[in-house]
């Protein structure tokens, strides 16, 4: 099975960029499942229900968060019953939504797909190692499901491959996201789980992690905060994680994927 995992889609120009490339890569790779982190697609906080549709109408099948899932507050009107929509699994019982699912291919595969957050320099949430064993026992890969990938939403590197090697050997591919900057450390540890530190984002690279650059300046060099956040506006960079998966659903193949913008273009060859 191939499964391509887009990072973090920061607002209008990560769609766009997105709409661009999508279908051209969903071809060369023979991509039989997508999955995109969706929480900064709406103006760089959140998402709403028409970039929701929008997003899936390009082809992605399941959209992942992290801490800004709930910034757009109309989200808690239809998280509940949209299953393609997932925010951490680990914040507390009676949160909106859910944190897994599992998908059909049009093929007849079946994908479980789970996104958790880390706990280091971020939000203080439930165990994200706990919620992941507990999603891998009840739909374990080879069993339950054909592939498993688990998003790693969080801000320490070390905590992002701990939860790599934590699941190697019971999932197919985990991938952090948050960072925005994607990483050169992607591999297949010894029990045939594929990982990545970081996706990396679909933004303009000429910015701060997406965002127009005179605010975090000014916010760090002058310690003012003057206005909001925006994304960037110039061409973005469409930056994902291309995986094969064998017979019994192990990593037989990672990639990373940049198309687009800055950032120097790396296409896996088939």
């Amino acid at each position: 099975m191939h499964i391509l995992f887009i990072g973090d889609i920061m607002g209008r120009p990560g769609r766009d960029v997105v709409a661009a490339e999508l279908p051209r890569l969903k071809e060369r790779l023979k991509i039989d499942f997508v999955i995109a982190n969706g929480e900064n697609a709406a103006g760089g906080f959140g998402i709403t229900r028409a970039v929701a549709d929008e997003l899936f109408a390009l082809g992605i099948d399941c959209l992942t968060t992290g801490n800004h899932w709930a910034d757009q507050k109309e989200i808690l009107s239809f998280i509940e019953h949209e299953d393609r929509i997932l925010r951490p699994r680990n914040y507390p019982p009676g949160t909106p939504g859910k944190g897994a699912g599992l998908y059909e291919t049009r093929s007849g595969a079946h994908v479980l797909v789970t996104n958790v957050m880390g706990r280091v320099f971020m939000d203080a949430l439930d165990d994200p190692f706990a919620s992941v064993a507990a999603e891998l026992s009840a739909c374990p890969l080879g069993e339950g499901a054909d592939a498993v990938v688990v998003d790693m939403h969080a801000e320490a590197t070390s905590e992002k491959m701990a939860m790599g090697q934590f699941c190697d050997g019971r999932a197919s591919l985990v991938v952090g996201s948050h960072s925005h900057i994607p990483t050169a450390d992607a591999q297949i540890f010894p029990g045939g789980t594929a990982y990545q530190t970081d996706a990396g984002a679909c933004a303009d690279y000429d910015s701060v992690i997406g965002m127009e650059k005179y605010e975090p300046l000014q916010r760090f060099t002058k310690k003012m905060h003057s206005s909001r956040f925006t994304p960037a506006t110039g061409p973005a960079t469409l930056c994902a994680v291309f995986l094969a998966t064998n017979a019994k659903g192990f990593a037989a193949r990672i990639e990373p994927v940049r198309v687009g913008g800055r950032l120097k273009e790396a296409l896996p060859l088939l």
